[in-house]
């Protein structure tokens, strides 16, 4: 009886947008984001070591911008998949049968030029910040992230578009 009224008391002061659709777990994703941010923060990546490391076999650099922004401007040698396109199935087309391959992320917030295609984005909605954690609640531990701000018109950035 106790933990039925624990359980009554606690869905009652649930809201009732947080309960309505079981594809949706907030307290999952805050769950996971508080697991990842540690993680993430050891996971940063100075321009030097992130343009090194992206020149290995087998790295896969990935921009999660949109695929116009993507056609507009990027890193040469990155692939585009963006965000919102993430699925389980999406990612393992574009990253392979290793969920440990390294993966490599910028995004608008890393450079600064604050113009299209990388307008800058609020700082706690930076691109990075919802890829890391995507990447992450999809099974992908390896993942590093440019660290620093660049500006594309520097040739060692090595920007290019399609």
């Amino acid at each position: 009886m106790r933990r039925l009224l624990f359980l009554t008391l606690a869905l009652a002061s649930t809201p009732v947008w947080a309960q309505a659709n079981p594809q949706i777990d907030y307290p999952a994703f805050q769950t996971l984001t508080a697991r990842v941010a540690p993680e993430r923060a050891q996971r940063l990546l100075k321009f030097d070591a992130f343009k090194a490391e992206a020149a290995k076999p087998g790295t896969l650099l990935l921009d999660a911008r949109s695929k116009d922004a993507f056609a507009r401007g990027h890193i040469a040698g990155a692939v585009n998949l963006p965000l919102t396109d993430f699925t389980a199935e999406s990612l393992a087309a574009v990253i392979g049968d290793d969920p440990n391959r390294p993966i490599l992320i910028y995004c608008n917030n890393n450079f600064s030029n604050h113009r299209s295609p990388v307008p800058l984005k609020a700082a706690p909605l930076a691109l990075n910040i919802q890829t890391f954690i995507n990447l992450a609640g999809y099974g992908y531990p390896n993942v590093w992230e440019l660290a620093d701000v660049v500006d594309f018109n520097d040739p060692a950035v090595g920007w290019a578009r399609n």
